[in-house]
């Protein structure tokens, strides 16, 4: 039987023209214990000039420890998004940001299989993303570092596709890193899947669905960004706290909204079910 947290993920300050230490800093004073910061490669102008959340992985990884020591909060994981169908890409990034997890100390780096190659087949797709997983696995192995697979992309929109790509690779550094909104969008039931998969949760995304997306959106999307404050969609969340403590490890709810006020609303709501 797992604890369950609430954290949040530093999406929520993506539009407020905010540095990832202002991010951080922001979410301690809204009261999440854990955040989950997005880190990419390479430089751009808004991280580097504090207007963007983003942190680049040639920073060094204590800089993201040194500002949840100062904040008084700890790491959920990393959203290190990549492309698993894309190896050319996705192989050294995904090695990198364990790496860089390790070093920060978050203990899960999440992702999904990304858009596909246009010129490749199904079962291609599935060989290069087992090729990506099996390298990634073996330097999260070594590290202690949990690989957090997310429903987001064409293969992942269903629990028999996500679970497909979860056994491509048999690793205990694998895991599921759901996400409830983008589950509900795929037309699922995000109970019924979370209960599926819960043995191999990892992390979760607490992404809530409002009813107008669902009426515009469901059936025909695999995913979305980010969802509207907890408590204020589709999602019951009661269910899903239920189902996390029935997990084997202890889960974050790292809630994913697109602002401050969202994210506000959402711990209020979050803090009172748990």
């Amino acid at each position: 039987m797992g604890n369950v947290y609430v954290g949040v993920n530093l999406e929520f300050a993506r539009h407020a023209d905010k540095s990832f230490e202002g991010a951080v800093e922001k979410a301690a004073q809204l009261g999440y214990e854990y955040i989950e910061p997005w880190v990419f490669w390479g430089r751009e102008l808004m991280s580097e000039a504090g207007y963007y959340v983003n942190v680049s992985m040639l920073d060094d990884p204590y800089r993201v420890k040194r500002a949840c020591e100062k904040a008084g909060v700890k790491l959920s994981g990393l959203s290190s998004h990549c492309p698993l169908c894309k190896p050319e890409i996705s192989t050294e990034y995904l090695k990198q940001a364990i790496r860089f997890a390790a070093e920060c100390g978050a203990p899960v780096v999440n992702t999904d299989e990304g858009p596909k190659p246009a010129w490749t087949t199904e079962e291609e797709d599935h060989v290069l993303m087992r090729y990506t997983l099996k390298e990634a696995s073996m330097v999260a192995e070594r590290r202690g570092i949990m690989i957090g697979i997310e429903p987001h992309q064409q293969y992942s929109r269903s629990p028999d596709g996500l679970d497909r790509i979860y056994k491509l690779v048999d690793s205990p550094a694998l895991g599921i890193n759901f996400d409830t909104g983008n589950s509900y969008l795929c037309g699922h039931d995000p109970i019924a899947w979370l209960k599926r998969v819960k043995d191999r949760l990892v992390h979760v995304h607490a992404k809530d669905i409002s009813i107008q997306q669902s009426k515009d959106e469901r059936g025909k999307v695999t995913g979305t960004p980010a969802g509207c404050a907890c408590g204020e969609g589709v999602i019951d969340w009661k269910k899903v706290i239920e189902v996390c403590r029935t997990a084997s490890r202890d889960i974050v709810l790292s809630v994913e909204c697109g602002t401050i006020e969202q994210a506000e609303r959402s711990i209020k709501y979050l803090k009172k079910l748990l």
